[in-house]
Parts: C-alpha cells; structure tokens; sequence
C-alpha cells in the first residue's frame, strides 16, 4: 500500500509576522504583557489558527527594516505581515521619500513572498516643523492606498494624551496600556485572518 506523506510544512499553523520597532518588541514590559503576546493570547481564545512571530527590533528603521525582511519571509513564510516602523525615521528627521521607498519595498516583497500586508500609521512630534510632522503622517495612508495595504490608523491614539500610559521616557507605553494597543490594532487585522 502506498502512503503520500505531505512534508511537515503542510500543516504549520499560519503565521503572522510582526515587524516593527520598540512599540511591537515590548519596550520596558514584561514580553508577556507586550501587545503582540497579548494578541496571541486573543488569535487561540477565538479560534484562530495563527502563529505570531515578533520580529520586532527596539530602535529599527524602515531602512533597517527592510534589510531584514527577505530573510524573515524566506523563514517564517507569513500569511500576513504587520509593518509597524517609520517612528524612527521620524525622530531622526530622516529622508521621508527613503521612508516611503522602504515601505513600498516592505509591501512589495511580502507580497510577492504571498502575504498580506497590514501597516500601521505612525505620528511624531513637530520637533523638525509641522510640514515635516504632517508630510510624516500622510506618507502611511500614500504608501497603504498605492499599494492596496490595510492600514492601521495611529495605534497610540487612545493612550496619546494620557501622560500615565507611558513609561518616564514618554515615548512607550506602559504594559497596563497594551491592551489597548491591541484593541485599536484588532478592527484592522481581524478581517485580513483566514479561519481554517
């Protein structure tokens, strides 16, 4: 009798892949209390059959984003891949045409790699002037329409003017506030999950 074994791989539980900065990798909490961690939790409480992996890099750009994202497609093999970087470009007043470039790019490689792709909004203070900071904003919602992206509207939102929810660098949240990190992030990712 002949038996065709399908590889392991056939049946790996899809995965999600988070790549972002230190806003994804937990910054300064517990990893378990991280708003990716808790966003496991959610996927198995609901039924859903997905992996996350956090590929997440305190201090990362879009630049060195990209340079790392071949190699965590050709690993993982994601489904759908949340990009969640740029505040770094921000900070550091750095080109936002290279900023876009990158993001294409990202968009661009996850799905050619055959994963959706769901990026995330992000704001800066006007430290380098309201032009800077507001061409900043716009450059997400650009990139996620030229490439027909989801797009996360800016996931600090809910916590932005609550001085409590962030630790003394007034720059991450704290882990009492990553629930709702995860529940603005939700809306946006629950329709882009397959059910199996």
């Amino acid at each position: 009798m002949f038996v065709w074994l399908l590889p392991n791989a056939a049946w790996a539980a899809p995965t999600v892949l988070v790549f972002g900065d230190s806003l994804s990798a937990g910054y300064g909490v517990p990893i378990e209390k991280a708003w990716v961690a808790l966003l496991q939790q959610r996927l198995r409480a609901q039924g859903y059959p997905q992996t996350v992996v956090n590929a997440s890099v305190s201090g990362d750009t879009t630049a060195g984003g990209l340079a790392r994202l071949p190699a965590a497609l050709s690993r993982h093999k994601p489904e759908l891949v949340l990009v969640e970087l740029g505040a770094n470009d921000g900070l550091r007043g750095l080109s936002l045409k290279k900023m876009r470039g990158n993001l294409t790019r990202m968009a661009q490689l996850s799905r050619t790699a055959g994963a959706r792709v769901l990026l995330f909004e992000m704001r800066i203070p006007p430290n380098y002037g309201a032009a800077y900071a507001e061409e900043f904003r716009k450059s997400f919602a650009q990139v996620a329409k030229e490439q027909k992206t989801g797009l996360v509207p800016f996931f600090l939102a809910p916590i932005a003017l609550d001085p409590d929810s962030f630790q003394d660098d007034g720059l991450h949240p704290t882990a009492e506030a990553q629930p709702q990190l995860l529940d603005a992030v939700w809306p946006h990712l629950k329709p882009l999950l397959l059910r199996n």
